[in-house]
């Protein structure tokens, strides 16, 4: 009983170790990048030739929104409900008399911005600047998305427990096995 005990808790630290770890690495990348979710994947094609559907985009929200200039490409929420994330090219910048930005963006294979995703986008739409483009990748986030990522999650902890559990009772066994019959045993 007292060694199912052990093996529980040695488990437990084991999962609360990959859950910190895992923490660590968000808040860092939180820190350096300046937003929770510095990741997003291409999903259509009115970037093309610059950026194609499935690349993965990494943006700094750290830059800020005055900081942003024609010829940008930055990732935001669609002005218009504000019901889907938008990646496109910075082609105007309008600044009013009080310094207050408005942007109008647009797709490099568009052949004019559209209203209410375009433009106006303004500070509270803006998510971060493309800092960073890994071509493809993003066919494995699309793999691994929900419910697969979960059930992927779940198999990993599942053979890690079982993994560590084999482990102890092996070690707690013995390390030696037993002679097999006609092999001398050492003194």
């Amino acid at each position: 009983m007292l060694e199912q005990k052990a093996r529980v808790s040695s488990t437990m630290r084991d999962i609360i170790i990959i859950v910190a770890g895992v923490a660590i690495v968000l808040l860092g990348l939180y820190i350096a990048l300046g937003t929770v979710n510095p990741f997003y994947v291409v999903s259509s094609g009115s970037m093309i030739p610059t950026l194609q559907v499935n690349d993965v985009l990494i943006i700094n929200g750290r830059i800020s929104f005055d900081e942003l200039k024609v010829g940008d490409i930055i990732v935001f929420n669609r002005p218009d409900g504000e019901d889907k994330v938008i990646v496109h090219r910075v082609v105007d910048i309008d600044e009013n008399q009080n310094g207050d930005r408005t942007l109008r963006t647009k797709g490099d294979a568009n052949s004019a911005s559209i209203p209410g995703t375009d433009y106006p986008i303004r500070e509270k739409h803006y998510l971060g600047k493309v800092t960073t483009v890994i071509p493809g990748v993003g066919l494995i986030a699309k793999a691994i998305s929900p419910p697969v990522n979960y059930i992927i999650i779940a198999i990993i902890l599942v053979v890690l427990f079982f993994t560590k559990m084999g482990r102890k009772k092996d070690h707690d066994s013995g390390s030696a096995a037993p002679p097999s019959p006609g092999e001398p045993q050492s003194k």
